[in-house]
């Protein structure tokens, strides 16, 4: 069969119209948000239906055509894109995109993995509910997409991550044969959880093609400050009596560095300190409550009154509306791309116990800046699951080029300290190809072994998103 013939038969299930193959068609499908893989493909393929995903991977199966699962493509770590070099063909989430099913008495709504994570979030409000995923890129980024990368964003300390947010999947399997298991139910415990299995795979066992999310009540009062204060050490007293007075009322706990404040109020528009003075570190603090707005207020009043008076935090204000609150949110939401116009940057999502955080900074900083002195150390992220963005922008005047000629170098440096941890080297943008061979020296040789049975298991023909995540044996 000829490859021509072969694209042919693709482009038959879905409609020539939906089977791009033209350069420039294919052309935006490639480009990833970093720019650090260069890849093609002979092919974009649109699918509108469970089943003709369905179509599509029997067909691949049959003919041994490596896939990559594309939603949203907002990944940070190259699993939504082909390997360089590979033909591999790309299939598009992007037209499953509807809205199923809402269901209030279950708190529960049936999605597509095409639908926009900020579509979904519009129609549960909608709804009255709320759909707590929240992320930098939920214009863009799509369900299928969040629930392979098992998402994680800003409310994971009160909400939890994908996983926690998925009750039920529907998933094409590389044979082309659908598992229908889009349940909605609290409480199943029979047999192994599959549902758990797909999430936080990166495509590579299969395509979800739908979804049953858990829905919450919508918060009846909100707060959101913003404090300044002289160290990590001190915003983990703070996140220990927010935990403490506040419980589960505590939905965000944000660490920002004061060179990161500097970027975010100098190059994202809108944005300026909101505190008097500077400080050497900032925290966000996000409180809801499900009884009135009063209380969430008398909630961040006496938090920021008691770490005043025990002098752990220097200054602080509570945001005044709704509009200011998401102010203050996109200071730190704009952290990561308002390193952009500093130059280069040397990026890590990493996390490490809570408690172990000061010390994993102090730690890393030291090491960093005597291997790269100049180098201008961005460290933010979501303190309240340990989730830290490590990242290390290019000396100011300094050379980009060089900075990230040092990435693999610097990379093994910080992973080294975050393992030192007992730490992760992936918190919430998965493996794809830029940690594939990290993972195998980072994980135990069992943990390898039953990633590769499982992967084994569910595709021996090996088309699914080969080259990601797990690198299988040569030959196999």
């Amino acid at each position: 069969m000829t490859d021509t013939t072969l694209l042919d038969r693709f482009a038959a299930i879905v409609g020539e119209k939906h089977a791009l193959r033209s350069a420039d068609d294919i052309d935006p499908y490639l480009h990833e948000p970093r720019g650090l893989f260069h890849t093609g493909s002979p092919m974009v393929l649109l699918p509108s239906s469970t089943e003709e995903v369905a179509s599509i991977l029997a067909l691949a199966t049959e003919t041994g055509t490596a896939i990559v699962p594309q939603a949203g493509n907002t990944g940070h770590v190259g699993g939504q894109v082909p390997l360089s070099g590979h033909r591999q063909v790309i299939v598009s989430m992007s037209r499953l995109n509807r809205i199923r099913h809402v269901d209030l008495a279950s708190n529960s709504m049936t999605v597509e993995a095409g639908c926009v994570l900020a579509n979904v979030q519009d129609e549960a409000k909608r709804a009255d509910r709320l759909f707590p995923l929240s992320l930098g890129s939920e214009g863009s980024c799509e369900i299928g997409g969040n629930l392979s990368s098992n998402a994680g964003g800003t409310a994971v300390l009160a909400y939890g991550n994908m996983r926690h947010l998925c009750l039920g999947l529907e998933v094409v399997l590389p044979t082309g044969e659908i598992w229908h298991g889009l349940r909605s139910l609290k409480k199943d415990n029979t047999g192994y959880d599959l549902r758990d299995l797909f999430i936080g795979a990166e495509g590579t066992l299969g395509i979800i093609t739908a979804a049953v999310l858990k829905l919450f009540p919508i918060p009846v009062g909100k707060q959101v400050a913003i404090a300044g204060l002289k160290s990590p050490s001190d915003a983990l007293e703070v996140f220990g009596q927010a935990t403490a007075s506040c419980g589960p009322a505590l939905t965000g706990f944000e660490l920002m560095p004061r060179l990161g404040m500097e970027f975010t109020t100098t190059h994202i528009p809108g944005n300026r300190d909101p505190l008097g003075a500077p400080h050497p570190w900032y925290v966000l603090i996000d409180i809801s409550s499900g009884q009135s707005e009063q209380a969430a207020r008398d909630l961040m009043e006496g938090l920021l009154e008691q770490a005043l008076g025990s002098a752990l935090i220097d200054d602080a204000v509570i945001a005044q509306s709704d509009q200011q609150a998401d102010t203050f949110w996109n200071l730190r939401e704009a952290m990561s791309a308002s390193q952009k116009p500093e130059g280069t940057s040397i990026k890590h999502d990493v996390s490490v116990p809570v408690s172990s955080i000061p010390a994993f900074l102090e730690k890393a900083d030291a090491a960093v800046l005597d291997a790269m002195p100049g180098a201008r150390i961005v460290a933010f992220g979501h303190m309240g699951d340990g989730n830290i963005h490590y990242n290390i922008s290019q000396p100011k005047d300094g050379d980009g080029e060089a900075h990230m000629a040092r990435r693999e170098e610097i990379n093994a440096m910080v992973y080294e300290i975050v393992l030192e941890f007992g730490g992760s080297i992936s918190a919430e943008h998965g493996i794809g190809q830029l940690k594939r061979d990290l993972l195998a020296s980072v994980r135990q040789p069992i943990e390898i072994d039953l990633m590769r049975r499982i992967k084994s298991a569910f595709d021996p023909a090996g088309i699914m998103n080969p080259g990601k995540v797990i690198a299988l044996p040569s030959g196999s």
